[in-house]
């Protein structure tokens, strides 16, 4: 109760207290963005296994069953991807490990990826920025947990093009239940009111999917995956549906900018996909932040109100 009575009193301390938090969930979303694409792919072969006769928690044929080891976010324990060598509690404070190690791993010497520390660095910085803005209270909480999930989803769907399911759908129900248990605030973008979530859901997810079939009749090609509508769905149930036509319009003019220069820059091919889901979350989340204001302003230029 103590520590509850500081955090609320001062929102500095707050702030600071949500900062150090956030480079913690920061250095275990380094885990999730690694790890759920392998359980995703482990989960496909087992599936195939059993199809093939097998039995569960296996691969390979009926005939020739490999047992395949436990791997979740906990199990097993961290490792150097080279010699294997554990990695220690000193050794996964997160930022500061990697700049005493001066990222390399401590028993062979291996470069660490400097994505590891710039993950929890942009965690902890997101997440301070969310306790600067909604102050502390629930709504603080729930604006967090939409931060987290999304820096988790931009980075896998970078890394692999895809946006799981196990992420986007529990999202989709963790904005709707924000919204039923929260009150709505009219003066931020989070929370609203529950009518406003359900119909942002609903619109965020059959907005996309209408536009990816419109693509696909027109062109016979998939413009983008199922996740890009569950993950609009799920912006859409934490924001409402007046942040949607604003969320895809930003992620659509960012992407076409990022799509440009990588074409100029490096070349790449026409028909080679860009993850959309990056500049969905991006957008989302500077809607969260900021949409707000911004809906205010433009709807002022012209006398209303948004």
């Amino acid at each position: 109760m103590v520590l509850l009575d500081a955090l609320s009193a001062s929102p500095t301390f707050f702030i600071s207290a949500v900062l150090v938090l956030g480079l913690l969930v920061g250095s275990f979303l380094n885990v999730v963005i690694y790890r759920v694409p392998v359980m995703m792919e482990r989960e496909w072969r087992e599936e195939c296994a059993e199809l093939a006769g097998g039995t569960p928690g296996t691969a390979g044929v009926a005939a020739d069953p490999v047992v395949i080891p436990r791997f979740n976010l906990v199990v097993p324990r961290s490792t150097c991807p080279a010699c294997k060598a554990p990695i220690t509690a000193l050794q996964n404070i997160p930022v500061v490990s990697y700049l005493f190690l001066r990222g390399r791993c401590a028993r062979c010497g291996t470069h660490i990826s400097v994505r590891y520390p710039l993950i929890e660095a942009l965690t902890g910085l997101l997440s301070a920025l969310v306790a600067w803005k909604f102050g502390y209270g629930a709504a603080a909480l729930a604006a967090l947990v939409l931060t987290w999930f999304l820096i988790a989803l931009t980075f896998i769907d970078v890394d692999t093009q895809f946006l799981p399911d196990s992420m986007t759908l529990p999202l989709v129900w963790l904005g709707l239940a924000t919204s039923a248990f929260l009150p709505a605030n009219p003066q931020a973008s989070l929370p609203v009111d529950l009518h406003d979530s359900v119909v942002g859901a609903m619109a965020g997810y059959l907005s996309l999917w209408s536009i990816y079939h419109l693509f696909r009749l027109l062109t016979g090609k998939e413009g983008m995956g199922y996740g890009d509508f569950k993950l609009l769905g799920a912006i859409g149930a934490f924001l409402g549906w007046r942040m949607l036509l604003p969320t895809v319009l930003g992620a659509a003019a960012v992407g076409a900018v990022v799509g440009t220069a990588m074409l100029v820059a490096k070349g790449r091919g026409r028909g080679v996909p860009i993850a959309f889901g990056p500049f969905l979350s991006a957008a989302g989340w500077l809607m969260m932040m900021w949409g707000r204001e911004l809906l205010d302003g433009y709807f002022g230029l012209f006398g209303l109100h948004s």
